[in-house]
């Protein structure tokens, strides 16, 4: 059969660096980062007392008092992407086909704040069951989706991948597949989080999983660096409005890029450390580059995982050699998440917005915090460090990688007729 193109006409961010794409880009261009001390809670008795948590939003600037009480904050942070992703799309829902529109969304956790709540209440009470009536909806990850298809009367599928870290990143595949399949027209798709709270934080801590650069928190995600210790627990959420290309441009739509190619892969090796040749990381990007039929020397810029932990750093760049070869010289490489931190299930989500955008403005955002060589990583690689670089880019590779060894890699390009 003949798969339909889909394309991207509308994106939302709502992130540690800003709270609209525009602030979000401008952040990654100049290197800034979003890490700072815990506000959330009380953070002075953990091993890890900082996060990049997203700064100065006024919830009822976007969402009614009463209306906001009944969601978690990654549902609350959800629906204020998908808002700015709507606008800027420029749809006229009386003008659409509304049971060809869909949600599929992507959170690795959920109403983790929600469920700590209300258990630590239950906890500390006489053993009453005194629970709020809307605990379970705020709780379960697929309310998300639930909460922006009412709100714009979205009746095509909808539902929330939840695949940890690569969630986001599935969920903008699983919208890509269903467009070009023809079983709809238009998906709000993408990945939100809000898991900076006393569970998120002590659970990674007891993990390993975090970086202790308590005495430098903006310096803490230094992905490729001699001395990374961890990755920085990050929040918010990145929406992407995805539509077929001949409904897109009949409607004289603008057109940010194409998502060409995805794929999907599993390591198959440990609950949480990557397979350190990276053997799954490679499959997926391999896969990606097959579904988009186009060879490793096209892509121009990889936006990788990178999460600044001394394993995942490695093992990717290793599957990147491998996949790329000598084409692996002339990429430009960086991980944003040395900005933003890690924002989990919505990484995937901000980071093909990263992608995007470096498509549309030809610059690669950097990887900053670079300040130590480690041998372990080839010198003639450009990791893109500390300072964005300007160079054609058309087209964009995006990695996303979950505990559990869930992979996920989509392929983004400029448009052509």
């Amino acid at each position: 059969m003949n798969l339909k193109r889909v394309v991207v006409t509308g994106l939302g961010a709502l992130t540690p660096l800003g709270n609209t794409v525009p602030e979000y880009w401008k952040g990654l261009a100049n290197g800034v980062s979003g890490a700072a001390p815990i506000t959330r809670f009380d953070a002075s008795q953990f091993k890890t007392q900082f996060a990049c948590e997203v700064k100065g939003l006024d919830i009822e600037q976007f969402i009614d008092r009463k209306e906001a009480r009944k969601m978690d904050p990654f549902t609350q942070y959800a629906v204020i992407a998908a808002e700015e992703a709507m606008n800027d799309s420029g749809l006229d829902l009386d003008k659409i086909d509304l049971s060809k529109a869909g949600v599929i969304w992507g959170s690795g956790i959920g109403g983790l704040k929600t469920f700590q709540d209300e258990v630590a209440s239950f906890a500390t009470g006489d053993g009453t069951p005194r629970f709020n009536p809307f605990f379970i909806p705020k709780m379960i990850a697929d309310i998300s989706a639930g909460f922006i298809s009412m709100k714009y009367g979205l009746q095509g599928p909808n539902f929330v991948t939840v695949s940890a870290c690569a969630s986001g990143t599935n969920a903008l595949i699983d919208a890509y597949n269903y467009i070009r399949l023809g079983k709809a027209n238009v998906f709000v798709s993408g990945g939100s989080e809000a898991a900076v709270t006393e569970a998120g934080v002590g659970g990674f801590n007891a993990l390993k999983a975090l970086s202790q650069r308590n005495d430098s928190p903006e310096t803490a995600s230094r992905p490729f660096d001699n001395d990374r210790d961890g990755f920085v627990l990050g929040e918010g959420a990145g929406a992407i409005i995805l539509e077929e290309y001949e409904h897109a441009k009949a409607r004289g739509a603008k057109i940010y890029a194409e998502i060409i190619g995805s794929g999907m892969s599993a390591d198959a090796h440990h609950i949480t450390a990557p397979h350190p040749e990276g053997v799954g990381a490679g499959n997926v990007m391999k896969f990606a580059l097959e579904d988009a039929g186009i060879k490793p020397e096209e892509v121009d810029y990889i936006n990788v995982h990178g999460t600044s932990t001394p394993l995942g750093d490695v093992s990717e760049i290793k599957a990147i050699q491998r996949i790329f070869g000598d084409h692996a010289y002339d990429l430009n490489i960086s991980s944003t998440k040395s900005m933003t931190g890690h924002l989990l299930g919505a990484a995937g989500a901000i980071e093909a917005i990263a992608s995007i955008m470096a498509i549309n403005h030809n610059l690669v955002p950097p990887t900053i915090n670079h300040f130590t060589k480690d041998e372990a990583f080839d010198e003639k690689l450009n990791l893109t460090f500390n300072k964005a670089q300007e160079r054609e880019v058309n087209v964009a590779l995006s990695n996303t990688f979950g505990f559990g060894g869930h992979n996920a890699s989509v392929i983004f390009k400029k448009l052509t007729e």
